[in-house]
């Protein structure tokens, strides 16, 4: 029998979206966040998930989930925000050179919480490497005499992603992590303007931003 999480993830991958989470309350709330992918054709331009992309996911998703008489009351979905979660493997792949902030489960240094541009591990065990579970963050180090700008720690993370070796003098300091040894990571908006982030700038005309959850499935009938 077809799970209803199965579902969700084909209906969602086939109409050209990734999925980013998939919640599911006891009061029968489903909820999916959807994103938009760099090589997806769209019916309107940008990469910020409109109202459009999540009522034509929505359409779709009702009615696959009616095929295998799916239990849940209510039907949400939405954007992922500005602040997206990266969960998977792939996430992370997909935004290497980006500045994320993760939460530690145990501290290191004293902190839980670190932000910098994410990496590619370079001295984690390969099979954890292979498989996506090993990463890193560039970090700002506030006691460098000429510590890397953000452009100059993006370029680094994806040279190390290229397998390319920097040079000594070019490393603040990476941390290494793996996926099982945070709580949780996310995209640190990029504040470019008035308050706006890079990932939310204003639309094009007729497109409308989703950065908060948009109830637009009902009633299971």
């Amino acid at each position: 029998m077809t799970s209803w999480l199965k579902v969700v993830e084909t209906t969602v991958t086939g109409l050209g979206y990734e999925i980013v989470d998939c919640e599911r309350s006891s009061q029968g709330l489903l909820r999916v966040y959807i994103d938009r992918l760099p090589e997806g054709v769209y019916d309107l331009p940008g990469d910020v998930v409109t109202v459009d992309d999540c009522e034509k996911v929505t359409r779709q998703l009702q009615y696959a989930l009616e095929t295998i008489d799916a239990d849940y009351a209510r039907l949400e979905v939405s954007s992922p925000g500005v602040d997206r979660p990266l969960i998977t493997p792939a996430h992370f792949a997909r935004f290497v050179g980006e500045e994320v902030a993760i939460s530690l489960k145990v501290p290191f240094q004293g902190r839980k919480k670190y932000s910098g541009i994410l990496c590619q591990s370079q001295d984690a065990d390969p099979a954890a490497i292979e498989a996506g579970q090993a990463w890193g963050l560039v970090l700002k180090s506030p006691d460098a005499d000429k510590p890397l700008s953000k452009t100059a720690a993006k370029k680094l993370a994806k040279d190390l992603a290229k397998g390319i070796a920097p040079a000594p003098q070019e490393v603040d300091e990476v941390l290494g992590f793996t996926l099982d040894e945070i709580r949780e990571a996310r995209l640190v908006p990029e504040v470019v303007f008035k308050g706006r982030s890079g990932r939310a700038a204003t639309p094009a005309a007729g497109d409308v931003a989703v950065d908060e959850a948009q109830e637009l499935g009902g009633q299971k009938k």
